[in-house]
């Protein structure tokens, strides 16, 4: 298969799927893609581009990396697998259980910034479904392939985002609001990516310097680029529904009240919504679906 090579021993079980997976931005997301075994991810590092590629048996995980930054995202390759993660464990009765069940996720690190960002910041104020489809055309029309044997492509480049006018992103479904958003966090790329070198609360401050990054978009960041454990997205609309259900019995809830019930689980807050996500627990619905509403009407 060719290609700089790294062999990672694991010291306990590691759900690849589920881990690695926290990185893929949707099913059939270009630049990554995720099976039980293996993983492929093309992205931009500090040395230029870079496609990983990791094969997991038993108890060991083959990493091969082509292009430019293949040392970068070897170097980085036991982070993303979680390697840095230790285990979680809980004696409540509804977290204690899942811990148990999903002992072999973990939460993993991918110190790329601008690539986690850019889909978290088309995901502001409009469905998944929405988002995840902008995020495939815009690496489609504005990515490149990714170097090694794959047909993944690369994630749009920053420069190639800040130079395009706001109008520009029409075409994808993507409003002013969000175009721009874009924009600014594309021209201050350089300086959000050295939030991965941060503390957490540095790394925030980073972020949110740059106007249109939010509560819920740096905690979202956080957990896939730095692998917080303790990120929550505040103002997110369903999470706190989902957390006051299930470990408080109630139909709805709000932030405050999330955060109040997440409080004796400080340092893994996020761990907890996770694996409350891969248990498929959800509030009760009430009302209907949010309708997606015509760019014009933004």
């Amino acid at each position: 298969m060719g290609g700089a090579a790294l062999t990672v021993r694991l010291e306990r079980p590691l759900d690849l799927r589920r881990t690695v997976g926290a990185q893929q931005a949707g099913h059939g997301d270009p630049t990554t893609q995720v099976t039980d075994r293996e993983a492929w991810r093309a992205t931009r590092t500090p040395d230029g581009p870079g496609t990983l590629h990791v094969r997991h048996t038993g108890d060991t995980v083959v990493a091969r990396a082509w292009g430019t930054g293949a040392a970068w995202l070897l170097e980085r390759a036991p982070a993303l697998l979680g390697e840095h993660d230790p285990p979680f464990a809980s004696d409540h009765p509804v977290v204690g259980p899942l811990a148990r069940r999903f002992a072999g996720v973990r939460i993993g690190r991918s110190d790329g910034v601008w690539h986690a960002l850019v889909p978290v910041v088309l995901a502001q104020r409009v469905t998944a479904g929405e988002a995840l489809s902008q995020w495939h055309r815009l690496c489609r029309t504005l990515g490149e392939p990714a170097p090694g044997p794959c047909t993944l492509v690369l994630p749009p480049a920053p420069e190639a985002v800040a130079e395009q006018p706001y109008w520009w992103f029409h075409r994808f479904g993507i409003e002013r609001k969000r175009a721009d958003t874009l924009r600014r966090a594309a021209a201050a790329a350089h300086r959000l990516e050295a939030a991965a070198t941060m503390s957490a609360a540095d790394a925030e401050r980073r972020l949110r310097s740059v106007p249109g990054l939010g509560a819920w978009t740096v905690a979202e960041v956080a957990a896939a680029a730095f692998g917080d454990p303790d990120a929550v997205p505040v103002g997110d609309f369903h999470v706190p529904h989902t957390v006051a259900w299930a470990l408080a019995g109630e139909v709805r809830g709000t932030d405050d009240r999330m955060l109040e019930l997440l409080a004796p689980f400080a340092g893994q807050r996020g761990r907890v919504i996770r694996l409350l996500g891969l248990a498929g627990i959800h509030a009760p619905a009430r009302g209907p679906r949010r309708a997606v509403a015509p760019i014009a009407s933004w």
